[in-house]
């Protein structure tokens, strides 16, 4: 659902909500988008946008079922990468969906989005920190740093009424290419030799991300109270 922002009148104590602007420039934006509102064009009538939420949300906790499975019957990790489509079909489609029927909800739809998207990360955490592939400290710094950039995102979208949907051209989209990358890498070689240690795939890999997320984190955070501070000032 597309990215709002709102205000609260002192006078009436009414919400009126407002577009924020979506800031997506990740590697294949202009492709999803189009792919996206074509798919949108051609759904059934029967299709509304909520039952694409679930399917985003269910597939996203199935995925995460699937790694904590693979770690008896490692095949699991492909049906990992069905689910990890279904969550992109699902969780992208529901807001365009909704748009191209301009049967909109902003605020309803900006809190189930997102609401589903956190229980869902946890989920998908969870069934890696279970999956014997990556260490689960590793899986949890992960989602930690995940919710912190959620975070951070929200927060602009409420306060400088911009929404980003991606960082250093890396978005929702890209990750879940990269973890089925990495799903059918895992079946081939689950560990690697690295410096003269035999270290899981995935632990190299989710430690990269977590440095990545936290390097978005600080740096977006620090340009935003900069931005806010200089906006907000006393002269």
């Amino acid at each position: 659902m597309p990215g709002q922002i709102a205000h609260l009148s002192t006078t009436d104590q009414e919400f009126t909500f407002a577009p924020a602007t979506r800031i997506q420039h990740s590697f294949v934006a202009r492709m999803e988008k189009r792919t996206l509102i074509w798919l949108a064009e051609r759904m059934p009538a029967w299709v509304q946008p909520d039952h694409l939420t679930i399917l985003g949300f269910l597939s996203q906790c199935l995925a995460g079922a699937c790694y904590a499975w693979a770690s008896l019957h490692p095949r699991a990790l492909l049906w990992g990468i069905v689910f990890l489509f279904l969550n992109w079909l699902g969780d992208s489609l529901d807001g365009t969906l909704a748009r191209v029927r301009n049967r909109q909800r902003p605020r309803y739809g900006f809190y189930v989005d997102h609401i589903t998207d956190s229980a869902g990360a946890f989920f998908l955490m969870g069934g890696m920190a279970l999956s014997g592939y990556v260490h689960p400290g590793i899986a949890f710094g992960m989602l930690v740093a995940f919710l912190l950039l959620s975070i951070e995102a929200y927060l602009a979208t409420y306060t400088l009424g911009s929404f980003r949907l991606s960082y250093f051209k890396f978005g929702p989209t890209e990750i879940r290419i990269l973890l089925a990358i990495g799903n059918l890498a895992l079946l081939i070689r689950p560990a690697i030799s690295l410096f003269g240690r035999r270290l899981l795939l995935f632990d190299v890999g989710g430690v990269i991300a977590i440095l990545g997320m936290s390097l978005m984190f600080v740096i977006t955070a620090a340009r935003h109270t900069r931005q806010l501070y200089k906006e907000e000032r006393f002269t």
